[in-house]
């Protein structure tokens, strides 16, 4: 577990939770949000966007989508994971843990975002939910493309 989301827990870890499970759950990683990246990648070929490339691990805080001759970093934040103020919550079970993670990856997003800012590099982070509806989804195109500019 990370040392700051340690800190932040009851007791340094989690109430009621045998070390068993705690070792399963550690074990898994996300593998990338497919579905909404794959949305907004679609989106892309269909307006003949270019230049870009899909989870640039070399980039600090590896983002969805980078355009490295425009140096603009784009990053699709799930709504959940990233504690959206319109559709986010905090599951029941083990709610203090939920609440310390889903607020430390803000905190996390927000550092990114600084650091990579000053090495030049926009950012734009992408709701989820920003990707559902087709008129949300255009309106998402258009900043990015403003930002190409």
């Amino acid at each position: 577990m990370e040392k700051k989301l340690k800190k932040l827990l009851p007791n340094g870890g989690f109430v009621g939770v045998t070390a068993k499970r705690s070792k399963t759950m550690s074990a898994i990683r996300g593998k990338n949000n497919h579905s909404t990246e794959l949305k907004l990648r679609m989106a892309f070929v269909r307006k003949s966007i270019k230049g870009w490339t899909s989870n640039a691990k070399l980039i600090l805080g590896n983002p969805d989508f980078f355009f490295t001759k425009k140096r603009l970093a784009v990053f699709v934040d799930g709504c959940f994971w990233h504690g959206c103020p319109k559709c986010g919550h905090f599951p029941k079970s083990n709610k203090a843990f939920w609440k310390a993670k889903i607020l430390r990856n803000r905190q996390r997003d927000q550092l990114v975002n600084r650091k990579l800012k000053r090495k030049g590099i926009k950012v734009i982070r992408i709701w989820e939910h920003s990707l559902q509806r087709q008129e949300e989804l255009s309106h998402t195109i258009n900043k990015i493309i403003n930002s190409l500019k």
